[in-house]
């Protein structure tokens, strides 16, 4: 399933998170459209009014440039990514200006906290640092538009068993290479796999550049690399960060690769030693996931105790569907045309996103969260469009800091991962909800794998019994071989991500600082990819390819590290949660639905946003100040037993090195 990296914070939230935390000053409108001239010395006055200038010009531009790249993403033409492409260079221009002026204060005295962070928050609080000068940032506005078009409108275009040309979607090619039936060979997948990585092709030379351009603005701003500024964001130094991120991932290493190992085992037995080498690296199109960053695909091949307990919500989504579209069938009169069927068809499919988004919503407002705004149902995008090309690629959106106008942006389909990725997406929705009432400056996650832990963290009680409770499973029992069965399908989402989580970044840190050059783009790639995750690509690579490029975050120049603490966080939050609310089970087994005491916490944590470091909050929620993966193992202790169990004679782990 590919749910957990499907949010890309607002280019402009990602661009500036910066406002005030005093009144506002006699006239924002001159406080919107000025900073003040450099000074030999600056005050503790001259610093808040530098940031309520900021602040003004933020509430004032937001839904502007919110509606550009909202329609860039859901109308892709030549004429949204000109208005996205215009908005981000204005923005590019405000923002390198004011990181600049930002420079002023370092060494001002008297300043306040809030001021000083809103400031701090100011010179790290771009992913898109741009060069000074003006040419260069117009050149990385349209690199940044044309990137992520390229992604959106890509397609695969091949002649179909018939012998004519068809051009499919991502969705339509991820169907052949998730192989949820397993009716697809090797080999079918294989070029599935190779016409979506296709696409790419085109912005290898573009992402060169936008690279460079993006090292020069981080230069400008005091950083070696862009990699370096990335890792800044963290309330701690980026040697610190690196330091964090490789012991959070010797954690959990070995789960990971008890579990690879007994995959590559299920999978070398389906497919023989000639497609998957008993003791090497897996192909990567046989992972059930186009970028085999999580396998739930693999359930029904990797399920320990075959028909114990019925984990099927997909089935059940789809029943739900069909029953929609029998009600729209059964109210028209007279006999449909084929543009009405299809109307039908398109209706249905609205229907089961709606009520797959209220089930979500439920959750939420069980906790004591509000009820979605009304604009939230009128304007977001649950389904694909059928008139337009898209980015279906999921995500959340605060378009003018009111929270007012909240929405999502996703292609909803009946199935388990659309139902999952919808509670995630609304975690960063509610987010937005719990924090409005801090200082612009601080409507942020208290880092951004706090943003994306959100949603996921309720994910994990959605139990087999929870499931059950609400009508999407039949069968949920509780034995140990139940058990057994629930971690596995589990643990094939979050335990595979892992890897992946922490090496598509590795990627890009090394490209920023020089150690993956341009001419190796593609081998140092795979041989992250090889190192981290044990897997291979399913057909020869060369450097005419740009595989990176086939994963959304990378052209939509979405730091991905994020995703990685999300997987630590959410299970950390979850053990909190459980605490708070009295449950004395089992961690797998806790469902705080309903919690009012789960709900408070929750949400005390939340409204913090990033009004104070990361580390306050975390020990707010949960009585230490470092982030931990012992909740993992504590939660997956029952499967880690099961596959050393089923591990035992087998030679498991593969070579490769990063």
């Amino acid at each position: 399933m590919h749910r957990a990296p499907r949010f890309k914070l607002l280019p402009f939230a990602a661009l500036l998170l910066v406002a005030a935390c005093h009144d506002k000053p006699a006239d924002p409108a001159a406080a919107a459209t000025s900073v003040p001239e450099v000074q030999s010395a600056v005050t503790a006055a001259d610093a808040d009014k530098f940031v309520l200038g900021i602040n003004q010009w933020r509430e004032k531009n937001m839904p502007r440039f919110s509606a550009a790249f909202w329609l860039a993403s859901t109308y892709i033409n030549d004429d949204s990514q000109a208005l996205s492409a215009a908005a981000t260079e204005e923005m590019l221009e405000y923002v390198t200006r004011t990181i600049g002026e930002a420079k002023r204060f370092e060494h001002a005295e008297g300043i306040s906290k809030p001021t000083a962070r809103a400031i701090e928050l100011t010179r790290l609080g771009t992913s898109l640092p741009a060069p000074s000068d003006a040419k260069d940032r117009e050149e990385l506005a349209k690199l940044s538009a044309k990137l992520e078009a390229n992604y959106g409108a890509g397609k695969w275009c091949h002649p179909n068993a018939a012998g004519q040309q068809e051009c499919l979607t991502l969705q339509q090619i991820e169907k052949i290479v998730d192989n949820v039936d397993f009716k697809n060979t090797p080999e079918q997948m294989a070029e599935a796999w190779a016409g979506w990585h296709a696409t790419a092709k085109p912005i290898r030379k573009d992402y060169q550049r936008f690279a460079e351009l993006m090292n020069e603005g981080s230069k400008e701003i005091g950083f070696a690399n862009t990699g370096e500024l990335w890792r800044g964001g963290y309330d701690m130094t980026p040697a610190e960060f690196d330091t964090e991120v490789e012991r959070l991932w010797g954690q959990v290493k070995p789960l990971y690769e008890a579990l690879h190992c007994s995959v590559r085992s299920k999978l070398n037995e389906k497919y023989g030693d000639a497609v998957v080498p008993k003791n090497g690296l897996i192909p990567a199109q046989l992972l059930g996931n186009m970028w085999a960053q999580q396998w739930g695909n693999l359930y029904p091949l990797m399920e320990p105790y075959k028909g114990v307990g019925s984990l099927d919500v997909t089935g059940a989504l789809v029943k739900m569907r069909e029953a929609e579209l029998s009600k729209i069938k059964a109210a028209y009169k007279g006999k449909p045309s084929i543009v009405q069927q299809a109307d039908m068809e398109h209706q249905a499919d609205i229907a089961i996103a709606t009520k797959m988004t209220r089930i979500a919503e439920d959750f939420y407002t069980s906790l004591g969260m509000p009820k979605l705004p009304d604009s939230f149902w009128a304007k977001s995008q649950l389904v694909q469009p059928r008139d337009r090309d898209v980015v279906c690629h999921a995500s959340a959106w605060d378009f003018n800091l009111k929270q007012d106008d909240v929405r999502i942006k996703m292609c909803i389909e009946p199935n388990e991962e659309s139902l999952r990725t919808i509670h995630h997406e609304l975690g960063h929705i509610y987010y937005y909800l719990n924090y409005k009432d801090q200082p612009s400056v601080f409507q942020s996650g208290a880092h951004d794998g706090f943003h994306e832990a959100i949603g996921d963290t309720v994910t994990l009680s959605l139990t087999a019994q929870h499931l059950q409770t609400i009508g999407l499973i039949s069968d949920a029992k509780k034995d140990e071989h139940a058990v057994i069965n629930d971690q596995m399908k589990l643990a094939l989402e979050k335990i595979t991500f892992l890897p992946w989580g922490k090496l598509v970044d590795q990627w890009r840190w090394r490209v920023f600082d020089g150690q993956i050059p341009s001419d190796q783009y593609n081998a140092g790639w795979w041989k992250l990819r090889a190192a981290y995750q044990g897997v291979a690509p399913p057909l020869a690579r060369s450097e005419d390819d740009f595989d990176p490029g086939a994963k959304y975050h990378i052209p939509a120049n979405t730091p991905y590290t994020r995703y990685f603490l999300a997987f630590i966080l959410q299970f950390q939050f979850q053990k909190a949660l459980c605490d708070a609310s009295g449950f004395k089970g089992p961690l797998y087994e806790c469902d705080v639905y309903g919690n009012a005491e789960a709900g408070e916490r929750f949400m005390a944590m939340l409204s913090q946003g990033q009004s104070q470091p990361w580390q306050d909050t975390l020990e707010k929620l949960t009585g230490t100040r470092k982030m931990d993966a012992s909740a993992i193992i504590e939660y997956f202790s029952p499967l880690m037993k099961y596959l050393q169990e089923q591990n035992q004679g087998k030679t498991c782990g593969w070579d490769g090195e990063a």
